[in-house]
């Protein structure tokens, strides 16, 4: 991140180009299809090589993929019950999907996919398509009835139906631009913080000194934006459990 002339171009950090040379510009493959790419591999090595030694005392690896483990698991069985162990690997890809997604775009030269807005309704367009699928699987038409209260009076249906149907499709609305807000203002912030530092140390002998304080705020933000990969990742989870939720039990 630097400055830009002496102007603070925070955005241009969000713009896509193509990758891997012509063979990527054919097929408009882009450093967000990319790091897409090295989050699954991240993910799978993790679970493959760290569950693979299936050690009676841990190393990290197998430590960190067992916490993971039973950190997703210990969720779904709280929101959704023990039905809900079947759907344990779609949240966990999903918290796995957007935890990687924020976090490798801290890294120097990364790119964040979570940041693009088709990508974050993208997985909550999965998310609602896969919790009315299931909602319908396992009760039928009876899944409708979610509209509409039982023992509401039928003269208020014109106006519950409607507020109960906008409330249902709003969801994949929240999560999307819940996530795509927090990591695009996050990484607003850090770029221009670390731009003040680039313009205020070339301002001579007392420029270094006046960086400082932007620097200090930046490495502060970085760890904040941490907190925040994690806890966005969670909500995005815990969310959709709660759906789920909603879905296998109908209420």
């Amino acid at each position: 991140m630097a400055a830009e002339g002496k102007a603070i171009d925070a955005l241009s950090q969000f713009e896509l180009n193509t990758t891997l040379g012509p063979l990527g510009a054919s097929v408009n493959f882009t450093q967000s299809n990319l790091h897409m790419l090295y989050a699954v591999i991240i993910v799978l090595a993790l679970m493959t090589i760290g569950m693979g030694a299936r050690a009676l005392v841990p190393g990290r690896l197998q430590g960190l993929a067992e916490s993971a483990y039973e950190f997703i698991m210990g969720m779904v069985v709280e929101q959704v019950g023990e039905e809900g162990k079947r759907y344990f690997p779609f949240v966990f890809a999903l918290f796995m999907f957007v935890l990687l997604g924020n976090v490798l775009g801290l890294l120097p030269y990364a790119f964040t996919y979570t940041s693009h807005i088709v990508v974050t309704f993208g997985l909550a367009a999965i998310v609602i398509i896969t919790v009315t699928g299931v909602a319908l699987a396992r009760h039928g038409w009876h899944f409708f009835g979610y509209f509409f209260p039982e023992g509401a009076p039928l003269w208020l249906a014109p106006i519950i139906i409607p507020v109960e149907v906008v409330s249902y499709l709003s969801r994949p609305l929240s999560l999307s631009i819940r996530l795509f807000a927090n990591m695009v203002a996050g990484h607003v912030m850090l770029k221009v913080f670390a731009t003040f530092v680039v313009m205020l140390a070339g301002l001579g002998v007392v420029g270094p000194v006046l960086s400082l304080l932007p620097l200090s705020l930046n490495v502060a933000l970085m760890g904040f934006e941490l907190l925040v990969a994690f806890l966005q990742a969670y909500v995005f989870a815990i969310l959709t459990c709660i759906y789920l939720h909603d879905a296998v039990h109908l209420h």
